[in-house]
């Protein structure tokens, strides 16, 4: 039975943001493509209709994910304060407990950089939080100190999703959302 190319490329997309989804949740190794086709109601054989292999699914899938966190950063950057409300969504428990939903920077870029994977999207999904955020830093080495923002962020992210106790995964979050947020308001007022 022949699909129309709408057809096709609905499904793409299905593929694309399903496997966005199980990337970021599970990991890339973790995730098949054979459970990932079969939980789209797919054949594992249909997945290279789409796709020449896994690694240009997984270049497709940071994109996609890519897309959703510049969406929700616009909004964020578009408040009063910015930063606080960038640190405060980037260090919630939402984002603790939702990986599949939020940056792929915790889960997708450590895995791709111990498996010497790297990712031209991984730069410029983190080159886009930087420019955001030294546009709203009115100081001296703005690129240092967002460099080390963006970096403080993803490695307290990485560190309480892989704790096992839920009191000290919330007790970094909150520990370095407040020291972040003190350290941000302190460089404005100075503006060092």
């Amino acid at each position: 039975m022949r699909y129309s190319q709408d057809h096709k490329a609905q499904t793409h997309q299905r593929i694309i943001k399903e496997a966005s989804v199980r990337f970021r949740r599970d990991g890339i190794g973790a995730t098949g493509l054979q459970p990932l086709m079969k939980a789209l109601n797919l054949t594992h054989g249909g997945f290279y209709a789409h796709f020449k292999s896994k690694d240009e699914l997984v270049e497709k899938a940071l994109q996609a994910a890519a897309a959703e966190l510049d969406a929700h950063c616009e909004m964020l950057f578009n408040q009063e304060r910015p930063l606080d409300a960038f640190i405060d969504s980037y260090l919630s428990e939402w984002h603790l407990t939702s990986p599949d939903q939020g940056c792929p920077l915790p889960t997708m870029s450590s895995e791709l950089g111990l498996r010497g994977q790297h990712s031209s999207t991984t730069d410029a999904v983190l080159e886009a939080r930087l420019k955001q955020v030294e546009s709203v830093l009115k100081i001296d080495n703005a690129d240092e100190k967002s460099l080390v923002l963006m970096s403080t962020l993803v490695g307290a992210l990485v560190l309480a999703r892989s704790v096992e106790n839920p009191e000290l995964a919330t007790r970094i979050l909150e520990v370095v959302r407040g020291t972040l947020k003190d350290q941000v308001s302190d460089e404005e007022k100075t503006g060092q």
